[in-house]
């Protein structure tokens, strides 16, 4: 019998953890500095609502196009470069789709932004995991944490901006390049060599599912990997009515300020963060079933509420309440995924990984044509939705452990 001993972290360690944190903080403030001038663009363009959401879904078009792309770049380059290279790149989409006079540049540069933010997201992932396994414990957990920190800079960066008047151009252009410095200077301290360790569990966990490995697992574990998909996505959906829609909704329907409508998505996040912060303890303590039941009646009471009672603030504390119930979703899904019996390992987690991307993309056109038709009131009944499938769901998720 062998008994795992936890040692200090070496201070190379630490500097790669801190390192790996200021890269997702940027990941999650580059974006958010576009999203609250999202109404100002739709209004310079002169788009209506569904020619509005179908050019926002370039972002995860792009990110859908160029995922299978991302582990060969981690592996050639290595995860660290692609991270912050990721990282610049999506800086330019993001500036070129603020600056954009046509609705077809503007989903050009959302797609370029899109395709480098997979790019990213996929090496500073591999690159954390790197780090954590030299600490011996996890703490990818509190990467993404890190990663709603980022957003809700980023989300709050962009509505001072909008009070004080500062053009859209000048903005972006000084998010773009602080964020890129402060990734390069990360580069310097990220963990040296080639993404080598534990080699098989990455290329099995980054590569496409094996011919035939769900059809090899039986009903019963296809049918869970079905609804383990479906509440990632209902996650996923939860997260893009916030980022597509809060603000317009606060601004158009609400006739909120331009600057205290951004507080829609800052309060998403920022609830979204912290559920991450906590999630873990309420896990262990009573189990990922209940914590993710709990979690979709609180999204689902929360915003259905706000959307029979509008008002500034009760929609402000419904998004945060979407938030906060599904931050611990898409952990939850990915990590079910990944013990499932009958399949190859890895093959649960990519199809998870894969699939519910398609929640960024389906989500805002399917939203701006009921917005069209009826009211963005009426499509934003998704998040409530999001919720109830959730609750049914749920059972697939592993109950506390004893």
């Amino acid at each position: 019998m062998t008994v795992d001993v936890l040692r200090p972290a070496a201070p190379a360690d630490r500097r790669a953890r801190v390192a790996v944190a200021v890269l997702f903080f940027t990941n999650g403030a580059l974006f958010a500095n576009l999203l609250p001038r999202y109404p100002q663009i739709k209004a310079d363009l002169g788009i209506g609502n569904a020619a509005y959401g179908l050019a926002v879904a370039a972002f995860p078009a792009g990110a859908i196009a160029a995922g299978l792309a991302a582990g060969v770049l981690v592996r050639r380059f290595g995860s660290a470069r692609v991270a912050v290279g990721g990282t610049l790149l999506t800086g330019v989409g993001i500036l070129a789709a603020g600056l954009a006079e046509s609705v077809a540049v503007f989903a050009a540069a959302l797609f370029l932004a899109g395709a480098m933010d997979a790019f990213t997201d996929v090496a500073q992932n591999a690159h954390g995991l790197r780090v954590q396994r030299r600490y011996g414990r996890s703490i990818i957990n509190s990467f993404h944490a890190i990663w709603s920190v980022g957003a809700v800079t980023g989300g709050s960066m962009a509505a001072g901006a909008i009070a004080l008047g500062v053009p859209r151009g000048q903005h972006l252009l000084f998010s773009a390049v602080v964020f890129a410095v402060a990734a390069c200077v990360a580069l310097r301290y990220c963990l040296p060599g080639p993404d080598t360790e534990a080699a098989e569990e990455t290329a099995a966990g980054a590569g496409t599912p094996a011919a035939g490995s769900v059809p090899a697992a039986g009903r019963r574990t296809t049918y869970v990997l079905a609804a383990l998909v479906l509440i990632a996505t209902a996650g996923t959906l939860v997260e893009d009515a916030g980022s597509s829609w809060a603000t317009l909704y606060l601004s158009d329907s609400l006739h909120a300020s331009v600057a205290l409508a951004a507080s829609g998505y800052v309060a998403l996040v920022g609830a979204q963060f912290v559920g991450r912060l906590i999630g873990d303890r309420l896990v262990d303590r009573f189990g990922q079933r209940t914590v993710a039941r709990s979690g979709a009646l609180i999204a689902a009471v929360g915003m259905g509420l706000a959307l029979a009672v509008p008002t500034v603030p009760g929609t402000v504390l419904g998004f945060a309440a979407a938030g906060f119930g599904v931050a611990t979703l898409v952990p939850a899904a990915m990590h079910e995924a990944d013990e499932l019996p009958g399949l190859k390992p890895g093959s649960g987690l990519t199809i998870v990984s894969w699939l519910m991307r398609l929640g960024f993309l389906l989500s805002p056109p399917v939203v701006g044509l009921v917005a069209d038709a009826s009211s963005l009131r009426v499509g934003l009944l998704v998040v409530p939705f999001a919720g109830v499938l959730v609750l049914l769901l749920a059972g697939v998720l592993g109950p506390r452990r004893r």
